[in-house]
Order: C-alpha cells, then structure tokens, then sequence
C-alpha cells in the first residue's frame, strides 16, 4: 500500500510518501507570504494534484488540527487541510485522520515526544542516513508510517 502523509499548512504543507518501509517521495508545498489566500490554496490543490498524480498513493492519512494560542493561523491551516482533503476526495483516495498526540505515542511510544525524537523515529523506521528536510516533510512521513501501523493491524 502507498500512502500519502500531509502535514497541513498554509505557507508550508509537508507531504511524504511510503511504501512498507520505503521512501517513494518527500518534501513541501510552500506558497509565498503575502499572497492572497485564495491564491495560496489554489497553489497547495495544484500541487497536491500533480503530487498524487505522480507518486500515485492509494491513501491519504493527514495530521488533525491542534492549537492552543493562535486562533488566525488555525484557520488559515484548517482552510489548507480542508483542500487537502477535497485534493483526496476528487482523487479517490480514503482519508485518514490522526492527532499529533496519536501520531507522536504510535511512532515514539510517547504522546509528548519531541520534534528530534520524531525525526530520529522517523529516519530510523525508513532507513534514512539523515533526518528528512525540513520538518514539515519529516511530520507528514510520521503521519504515513503511523498509518502503515494502523493498516497492518486492521488486517
């Protein structure tokens, strides 16, 4: 199974995707400062378009929102989810859903884990020589594995 992790963002959305224990692709989608929303989410559904077209996964698993202080840049990332779940739908892809806390216990064992501890966790479960880059992508691969985790128990 393929799987496309999202880590959602407005000025930077991370994606990765897996295969088993293999990196397929990784990176960000990044829209410039001071663009237009409207604009900038039209650059994320492009993007994700051609991503999916490409690296053709046969599931979406995307990191759920959590804030405790900035109510402004949640919803400008709430907006970006909202298209990276549209992208999925139009494209036939099952989404999942996963909280950080339950991204962070699934892959480090602890719900409070730290960014490093993650990106360690993460480079080790793919077999990486160096921590994905930059921490967007290395969140949206987190997202995949924990759902690789996830689909191998439902099995």
């Amino acid at each position: 199974m393929r799987i496309l992790g999202i880590d959602p963002g407005t000025g930077i959305c991370g994606f990765g995707v897996i295969e088993g224990r293999k990196l397929i692709d990784c990176g960000v989608i990044t829209t410039p400062a001071h663009t237009p929303l409207t604009e900038r989410l039209e650059d994320i559904y492009n993007s994700l378009h051609e991503i999916i077209k490409t690296d053709e996964p046969n599931v979406m698993a995307i990191e759920k929102l959590f804030f405790k202080q900035n109510i402004t840049t949640g919803i400008s990332v709430a907006e970006a989810r909202g298209v990276c779940l549209l992208v999925a739908k139009q494209c036939h892809l099952p989404i999942y859903e996963y909280s950080p806390n339950q991204i962070k216990k699934a892959i480090t064992g602890y719900g409070q884990a730290h960014k490093p501890q993650m990106q360690e966790m993460v480079r080790l479960h793919l077999g990486l020589e160096a921590v994905p880059k930059p921490d967007d992508a290395a969140d949206a691969l987190a997202a995949a594995i924990v759902h690789s985790f996830i689909a191998k128990t439902d099995q």
